[in-house]
């Protein structure tokens, strides 16, 4: 029997184990081989990847050590006693050497490869493999098993309400926080919209980083489950209400291999929206030349295969194609971006106006769920609600009841202009070039850290003039930020005005 200990080293999302090469029990040798282990102890079972030290100041002979993340989802006390054994492999490796080889799997393999993906008894290697396999050939049907399977993986919220409406935007468009807009307009109107929103993993801000810096949004359950009944509304991040977790572990994966194929999009989509309760879904497609979606025809075969798997697990969908020719509002990062969305909320003159019409026009699509504003009624009570103040008034409930924020974040303090090289008219930005910009100047991880918009596409510039400008909160970060923009700003300036 060893004693368990916490071992504070973050592992990222893997579960990692620490036997002393001096072990009393156990001779490290015997498990090398495989490098898992199952450990035992108090009926909790859990795999884990072995890793020998020869440090007594990290386990001691009596001890197995877990990494912070194993720690949690062991769920015993440290100094409880644990055995371990050599890991059997899961038997649903079995069904993915059968997709390696070009076979179709049905809904019980692919349920089976989930679960065990859910489980993290796979290791970066085997799911990769798996997301490459389904990448190079997958069927309607097995993205739609796959769908089905990653949202019964994890919890399954049901709501009493004949509606429960939802928004998402599949990405690529820095700056477009139209949901923290929708979600108080719809909470205001009085429909269900328990919004659940992802962290940024290669975007300088996420719904839930912005939203972080008004209110608590790392809600367990029966706290969402409460904020929705007082508000009709929340906004909180879906990873830890545990909705679709296999989808979470699939993403860290498939995002450094840039693996982004259209299945497994509407199918990581799709499932969070399932297994959140949502019976209506409104997607937001931007297209553009530096959007995820870059011609009408991939926008067409897109929209197809989200109202196919919507049709068949019971979702009503909407997709709206939008301009992703550039960001969206002013602010790229968290702190600049919750400003855009209260300005609007305040109805103040300097809201960003394309923030606004895009965020009513979207709301309007969602309000006409509620058969009384059918027939185009719905923008007209977006609108309504936007400028009576209900609207805000909605959302300052929903961050009262999420729990506000502690202290103001202000934008960084370390500032710099990239200037325009000549008098002319903006005639194209480059998304991808000024999110990565906003992200190597430390957003989202610094809150102020991002970029702030001054001009747009159409507007008229003079030499010298600021087109934006860089906020940073580290000086390794400003330097980062402003080497990068100096290479290029994003910006294409036509000819003399």
């Amino acid at each position: 029997m060893l004693k368990l200990k916490r071992i504070a080293i973050d592992t990222y999302r893997d579960n990692v184990a620490f036997l002393a090469r001096n072990c009393h029990h156990y001779r490290p040798e015997e498990f090398q081989a495989l490098r898992k282990i199952e450990i035992s102890g108090d009926n909790r079972h859990l795999l884990a990847t072995l890793l020998v030290t020869d440090d007594e100041a990290i386990v001691g002979p009596d001890e197995l050590g877990l990494s912070e993340q194993a720690f949690r989802r062991m769920e015993l006390k440290e100094g409880s006693t644990v055995t371990i054994m050599p890991a059997e492999p899961p038997e649903s490796l079995e069904f993915l050497r059968e997709k390696i080889h070009g076979h179709t799997l049905d809904m019980g393999q692919i349920r089976s490869i989930i679960t065990d993906i859910a489980g993290y008894r796979y290791s970066e290697r085997e799911i990769a493999a798996f997301l490459v396999s389904c990448a190079g050939f997958m069927t309607t049907h097995e993205m739609l098993s796959l769908t089905r399977a990653m949202a019964e993986a994890g919890t399954r919220l049901h709501w009493d309400a004949p509606a429960v409406v939802d928004k998402h935007c599949i990405g690529g468009i820095p700056g477009n926080r139209t949901s923290m807009i929708i979600v108080p307009i719809v909470a205001a109107h009085g429909l269900k919209i328990p919004k659940t929103s992802s962290r940024a993993i290669t975007s300088p801000a996420g719904t839930a980083d912005t939203m972080e810096v008004l209110a608590r949004v790392d809600l367990s359950l029966p706290e969402m489950r409460r904020v929705v009944e007082e508000c009709n509304g929340c906004i909180v991040w879906g990873g830890h209400v545990n909705l679709s977790p296999a989808d979470d572990i699939l993403i860290s994966v498939e995002r450094p291999l840039a693996i982004d194929t259209r299945e497994q999009m509407v199918a990581s989509i799709l499932s969070k929206k399932l297994a959140a309760g949502s019976t209506h879904l409104l997607i937001d497609m931007p297209l553009g030349p530096s959007a995820k979606v870059r011609d009408h025809a991939d926008a067409l075969r897109l929209r197809k295969l989200f109202e196919f798997v919507g049709d068949q697990i019971g979702l009503a969908i909407e997709v709206i194609v939008t301009d992703g020719e550039q960001p969206v509002g002013r602010g790229i990062g968290p702190v600049l971006e919750a400003r855009d969305v209260m300005q609007v909320l305040q109805n103040d003159p300097a809201a960003p106006a394309d923030l606004r019409e895009k965020s009513l026009r979207m709301a309007g699509s969602l309000l006409e769920t509620d058969p009384a504003l059918r027939g185009g009624a719905g923008y007209a009570r977006a609108k309504e609600l936007l400028a009576s103040g209900a609207a805000l008034a909605a959302m300052e409930r929903i961050i009262t009841a999420q729990g506000k924020a502690a202290g103001d974040v202000c934008p960084g303090n370390l500032t710099h202009d990239i200037l325009s090289p000549r008098d002319g008219t903006v005639l194209a930005i480059d998304c991808y070039r000024l999110a990565r910009l906003a992200r190597l100047a430390g957003a989202p991880m610094d809150k102020g850290a991002g970029i702030d918009l001054y001009r747009k596409i159409g507007d008229v510039v003079s030499a010298g003039e600021p087109l934006y400008r860089i906020h940073a909160c580290f000086n390794s970060d400003y330097n980062f930020a402003v080497k990068f923009a100096s290479e290029g700003s994003g910006y294409v300036i036509g000819g003399a005005a």
